[in-house]
């Protein structure tokens, strides 16, 4: 198995961080790493907000419903659904841009943070340094806009704080591998079964991680009942991501 898939496996959330500061050639390279990745029509749908001033990460961390490891971390990185170069280029061709009106643009736009967000973690596991994702800077997304300044047809998605890991986290088990692979169509048989016996998988980690009493299941049920970042929707439509094409 070569390093980079071996990195990849290994991969683990960690919250905890030395204070030891990011040295700008090295951070580099795990921008540069998430700029390369392919892009829908080449449109490089994807721009990173990267933040080192401490009460700005702070304010941040308070945002996204006080996950402090975001302040402590010595680098945080938005990346954000970007439309506002394409609308410039549109705009420069005469052209009127609407496809950031669209489901399709808002998927798109995803979809090229997700891509550059993987590329980023695995670029950053493989020079040594701890992340963890952060999807709750969503929670207060009207402030996250205005804090960092987000100009229209921009939106931020998701987070990433970095740094040199003060701990290694246990890795945390998935799924079983048979329920992720499907075979030229996908195979619904049996999934009960196999949530049961990950959930007693999971029940055994978070014992031993010394966490409150649960299993995956019961986790996602929680979380899924309801709509845990409602002005998610209202932001976007003030951002110009309309979602009604």
């Amino acid at each position: 198995m070569n390093n980079t898939i071996e990195t990849m496996k290994q991969h683990r959330s960690i919250r905890s961080y030395l204070n030891k500061p990011i040295a700008d050639e090295v951070l580099d390279q795990v921008l540069q790493a998430a700029q390369a990745m392919p892009t829908s029509i080449n449109g490089q749908q994807c721009s990173i907000i990267v933040v080192k001033n401490t009460a700005k990460k702070q304010k941040i961390a308070k945002l996204a419903a006080n996950q402090q490891w975001i302040g402590k971390a010595p680098v945080f990185l938005v990346f954000t659904a970007d439309f506002y170069r394409s609308s410039i280029a549109c705009e420069k061709n005469g052209q009127k841009q609407i496809i950031q009106e669209s489901l399709e643009g808002t998927l798109v736009g995803a979809i090229d943070v997700g891509i550059a967000l993987g590329a980023a973690i695995v670029a950053a596991e493989s020079l040594d340094l701890g992340i963890v994702p952060i999807g709750a800077i969503r929670n207060n997304p009207a402030e996250m806009i205005e804090l960092l300044e987000l100009p229209k047809y921009t939106y931020p998605i998701v987070g990433l704080a970095i740094g040199y890991p003060a701990d290694k986290s246990a890795i945390k088990p998935r799924l079983p591998f048979k329920t992720f692979i499907h075979k030229e169509s996908y195979d619904s048989h049996n999934v009960r079964t196999v949530i049961d016996e990950y959930d007693k998988t999971m029940e055994k980690y978070y014992r031993q991680r010394g966490d409150k009493d649960t299993n995956w299941s019961r986790q996602i049920a929680d979380i899924y009942k309801q709509v845990y970042f409602p002005a998610v929707y209202p932001t976007m439509k003030a951002q110009g991501f309309l979602n009604n094409k």
